[in-house]
């Protein structure tokens, strides 16, 4: 796998298959990503975390407005409703893991 095409090794998710809603925010301001990895919103839209990239890109969620789905700065997010308490840590490259 080719590391400098991922943002980070790690994530968090609510379910192995990273497909449940974690939570809700609402935009605290316009977000236009500089390619087509990200997700663009404007101030005051809803956006719906999926996961949350850990290690190197902590900053960085992934998650879907309307019918666009990419990742965005978790700074610019306020959180107000979370779907899932659980969290469950996963590598990037890999969706299911198996025991």
């Amino acid at each position: 796998t080719d590391l400098g095409r991922r943002f980070a090794d790690r994530k968090r998710c609510a379910d192995p298959e990273c497909s449940m809603l974690m939570c809700r925010g609402k935009a605290i301001q316009d977000f236009k990503g500089p390619d087509c990895r990200f997700v663009n919103f404007k101030k005051g839209e809803a956006v719906y975390v999926y996961y949350k990239l850990i290690g190197k890109s902590t900053e960085l969620w992934a998650g879907s407005v309307g019918s666009d789905f990419g990742y965005f700065p978790k700074d610019l997010l306020e959180i107000n409703h979370n779907y899932s308490s659980e969290e469950l840590e996963l590598p990037t490259d890999v969706s299911v893991v198996i025991f």
